[in-house]
C-alpha cells in the first residue's frame, strides 16, 4: 500500500480558512514591491539630437536628426516638428541614417522657416518592445513664444499602460503555473492527472495565459501609440502590430497555446484514465497470469503515451518561453545569440520550481493521497531548478549590468539586489521544506480511517467517502429514509455529522507533524515566490544598468559638444552702460581638435542684431595650462563676426572667454566651459 497522510478536511472548508490569509499576505507583498519599484523605463534612450535641446541656430536647419542607444521602430508620424503656432513644418518622411553602431533617424524640414522656437516631438518602440517618447525645443534666430505644450503623458503610461502591464504580470504568472504544474504531474505525481483540483489549476493557468496574451495583442497599438482604449478597434493599427517583432511573438504564443490545449486534453483524458485505473505509481500490471500479455502491452502503451506527452510538453514549454526571449531584453544588446537560449532556460527553470511549488501547495491542501515519493521527487527537481536559475541569472546580471557601480547606482541593479535577496529567502525556506520532506519519508504511514473513530449511528446521518480520483468527499444522505417527512431535521443532522467528521479528520491530520510542517513551509515558499515573480516582471520592463551607465557617460560632459557636431552656446551679457544688455551666440564648427570655424552673433534683448564696437574671443585649457589662445573674428554682417582656422591643439575641457564692448568705456567678459573631443 502507498503510505498516505491523514486526510485533511474538505477542500472548501480548508480553503475558506487558508486562502484569505494567503491572499492578504501576497497582496501586501505586491503592494510593497510596486510602491518601491516606481515607474519602469525602457531599454532604448535618446542620446543626441541635431539641433540640440534648447539650441539657438542662426539659420533654419534642413532636417532634424535623433540618435538612440539601440535600434528602434518608427512610424510615419514618429518625428513631428511644430512651429510656434503648432503647425507641422516637417515633411513627414522618416530617414534612416543608421551606420554601423550609430543609430540615427531624421526628418526633413520645409525650406524658408522663419525665426522662432520650434518643438520636436518623437515617439518610437525600443527593440525590446517597450515604447519611448519625448519632446524638446530649439530656436531659429532667437527664442520666441510658442503655443505648443510639451506632452506630459509618459510613453506606455496612463490607463492603457496599466492594463498592458497587468496583462504582462498575468502572462508570466499563467506561464509559470501552467508549465510547472504539468511538469509536477508528469515528473513527480502522475496519478495527479486524474485529480480534479490539479486539473482545475492547469486549466485556469492556461486560460489566464491565453487571455493575457490576447489582451496584450489588442492593447499593443494603443500602448505604443495614442494611449486611448478606442484604438483597440483600429484594424490598421492591429495590422501594423502584427508586422512587428512583438506582434509576431504574441501570435506565435497564441498558436502554441492552441496546440497546448490538445496536450492538456490528452493529459487529462487518456493519460488520466490510465493513471486512475493503474496500481501504485501508475504502473500497469497484469491482474492474472492469463492477462499477463495484455498487461505488458498496456504497460508499453502507457510508457509510449508518457514519452509522447513529455516530449510534446517540453517543446510547447520551450516554445512559449522563446516568445519572451525573442522579443524582449534578451533579443537586444550584448551577445544576444547566447542570451536568448539562456533566457529560455531561465524561464523554464523558474516555472519548474515556482509553478511546481504551486501545484504541490494545491495538492497538500486539497488532496489527501499525495505520495511521499512525489514530494521527494519534486524536492530534487526544485534543487536542479535553483542551480539552473543561479547560473543563468548570474550571466544575465553580468550582461545587463556591465559594472559593479551599476548594481547599486541604477534602478535595474537595485531591483536585481531585491530579487537576489528574495531568492535567498526562498532557498532558505526551500531548505526547511527539504528537511520536512526527509522527516516525511522517515515517518510511519498513518491510516486516516483507523484514526477516525467510526461515528455512531444517527438518524438522518450522512455517510462520507473520499474519491481517490478527485480528492473531493462525497456525501450520501440517508436523512430522507431515516427521518421521513422531516427534511429540515435531516439537513440539521447532516450538518452535525459533517462537522464531527471534519473535526476528527483535522485531529488525525494534525497528528502527523511532518506533513503539517511541510504544508506550512510550502505555503511560505509560495508567498515569497509570488514576490520573486513580480520583481522578475518589473525587471523585464526596466532599463538595464549597462545602458544607464552608457547614457550617464554621454550626459556627463559639461558642454553640448558631440564629435562631428558644432559647439553652440549662448551667453547673456551686461556691460553696465546705456544699451549695454544683450546676448552673444557662439558657434564653433566642427567642435573638435584641430582647425575650427568660429561664428559670433550679438543680439539685443528683443532679438534684433546688435552691432558692437569690438568682440574678442579667447580659448584656455586649464588642465594642460594651455592658453589663452586669442581669436579675433572679423565682422561678417550686422551683429555677426566670424574667424576661420581657429586651432585647438588638445582635447579636454576648454574655457571660452568672450569679451564684448558696447561703448568706449563699457565692456565685459563672459565665459563658458565646453568639452572639445
Amino acid at each position: 500500500m502507498t503510505a498516505t497522510a491523514p486526510a485533511p478536511p474538505p477542500a472548501r472548508v480548508r480553503a475558506a480558512a487558508v486562502l484569505p490569509r494567503l491572499a492578504l499576505v501576497l497582496a501586501a507583498l505586491l503592494a510593497l514591491l510596486f510602491a518601491a519599484a516606481g515607474p519602469a523605463s525602457a531599454h532604448a534612450a535618446l542620446t543626441a539630437s541635431d539641433p540640440g535641446e534648447g539650441a539657438v541656430v542662426a539659420t533654419a536647419p534642413a532636417q532634424v536628426t535623433l540618435s538612440f542607444s539601440e535600434k528602434v521602430a518608427l512610424g510615419e508620424d514618429s518625428i513631428r516638428v511644430l512651429d510656434p503656432r503648432g503647425k507641422r513644418v516637417d515633411t513627414g518622411e522618416i530617414r534612416d541614417m543608421c551606420s554601423g553602431s550609430t543609430i540615427r533617424y531624421g526628418t526633413a524640414l520645409h525650406p524658408g522657416l522663419p525665426d522662432g522656437t520650434y518643438t520636436v516631438a518623437w515617439q518610437a518602440v525600443s527593440a525590446d518592445s517597450h515604447p519611448i517618447a519625448g519632446a524638446f525645443t530649439f530656436s531659429i534666430g532667437a527664442p520666441s513664444e510658442t503655443t505648443v505644450a510639451l506632452p506630459e503623458r509618459q510613453a506606455g503610461g496612463g490607463p492603457v499602460g496599466a492594463a498592458y502591464g497587468l496583462a504582462r504580470y498575468a502572462a508570466y504568472a499563467g506561464f509559470t503555473v501552467l508549465v510547472g504544474a504539468c511538469a509536477f504531474i508528469l515528473a513527480c505525481w502522475r496519478r495527479g492527472a486524474a485529480v480534479r483540483p490539479m486539473q482545475k489549476l492547469v486549466l485556469r493557468a492556461w486560460v489566464v495565459l491565453t487571455a493575457a496574451t490576447l489582451a496584450m495583442l489588442v492593447l499593443r497599438h494603443p500602448y505604443t501609440g495614442s494611449g486611448n482604449f478606442a484604438d483597440v478597434f483600429d484594424l490598421a493599427g492591429l495590422k501594423a502590430v502584427l508586422a512587428t517583432k512583438t506582434g509576431a511573438a504574441l501570435v506565435s504564443r497564441l498558436l502554441l497555446l492552441g496546440a497546448a490545449a490538445l496536450f492538456i486534453a490528452v493529459l487529462f483524458g487518456a493519460f488520466a484514465r490510465r493513471q486512475a485505473t493503474a496500481p501504485e505509481g501508475g504502473a500497469v500490471a497484469a491482474e492474472t497470469a492469463a492477462d499477463e500479455q495484455d498487461g505488458k502491452e498496456d504497460s508499453r502503451d502507457a510508457a509510449d503515451l508518457f514519452f509522447g506527452l513529455a516530449v510534446a510538453g517540453s517543446v510547447f514549454a520551450a516554445g512559449i518561453a522563446a516568445t519572451w526571449a525573442l522579443s524582449e531584453h534578451a533579443s537586444t544588446g550584448l551577445q544576444n545569440g547566447i542570451a536568448m537560449p539562456v533566457d529560455v532556460l531561465h524561464l523554464l527553470a523558474a516555472a519548474a520550481w515556482l509553478g511546481g511549488l504551486t501545484a504541490l501547495l494545491v495538492a497538500l491542501y486539497t488532496v489527501p493521497e499525495v505520495e511521499r515519493e512525489a514530494v521527494r521527487r519534486f524536492s530534487r527537481i526544485a534543487f536542479a531548478g535553483v542551480v539552473v536559475l543561479v547560473a543563468t541569472g548570474a550571466y544575465q546580471s553580468w550582461r545587463q549590468l556591465g559594472s559593479w557601480q551599476a548594481l547599486t547606482g541604477t534602478s535595474y541593479g537595485r531591483l536585481l539586489i531585491i530579487k537576489g535577496a528574495l531568492v535567498a529567502v526562498l532557498v532558505g525556506v526551500a531548505y526547511l521544506s527539504r528537511r520536512w520532506t526527509a522527516r516525511l519519508g522517515e515517518a510511519p504511514a498513518v491510516d486516516a480511517a483507523a484514526d477516525v473513530p467510526a461515528p455512531a449511528a444517527v438518524p438522518g446521518a450522512v455517510s462520507r467517502e473520499t474519491s481517490t480520483e478527485t480528492g473531493v468527499s462525497r456525501e450520501t444522505s440517508t436523512a430522507a429514509a431515516d427521518v421521513p417527512g422531516d427534511p429540515e431535521r435531516a439537513a440539521q443532522l447532516a450538518r452535525q455529522r459533517a462537522a464531527r467528521e471534519n473535526a476528527l479528520r483535522r485531529q488525525a491530520r494534525d497528528a502527523d507533524p511532518a506533513r503539517a510542517g511541510l504544508r506550512r513551509s510550502v505555503l511560505a515558499e509560495a508567498a515569497v515566490a509570488v514576490a520573486v515573480l513580480a520583481v522578475t516582471t518589473v525587471l523585464t520592463s526596466t532599463e538595464p544598468g549597462r545602458v544607464v551607465a552608457q547614457e550617464a557617460g554621454r550626459n556627463g560632459a559639461s558642454a553640448p559638444a558631440v564629435p562631428n557636431r558644432a559647439v553652440k552656446i549662448t551667453l547673456p551679457f551686461d556691460t553696465g552702460g546705456v544699451n549695454g544688455k544683450g546676448s552673444v551666440r557662439l558657434e564653433l564648427d566642427p567642435g573638435r581638435t584641430g582647425s575650427n570655424t568660429l561664428h559670433v552673433w550679438a543680439e539685443s534683448p528683443d532679438g534684433a542684431p546688435l552691432d558692437l564696437p569690438e568682440v574678442k574671443v579667447a580659448f584656455t585649457l586649464p588642465a594642460k595650462e594651455v592658453g589663452p589662445l586669442p581669436a579675433s573674428p572679423d565682422r561678417a554682417g550686422p551683429g555677426h563676426w566670424s574667424a576661420p582656422g581657429v586651432q585647438l591643439p588638445l582635447a579636454g575641457e576648454w574655457r571660452i572667454d568672450v569679451t564684448v564692448r558696447t561703448s568706449e568705456i563699457d565692456q565685459t567678459t563672459v565665459q563658458k566651459t565646453v568639452k572639445i573631443g
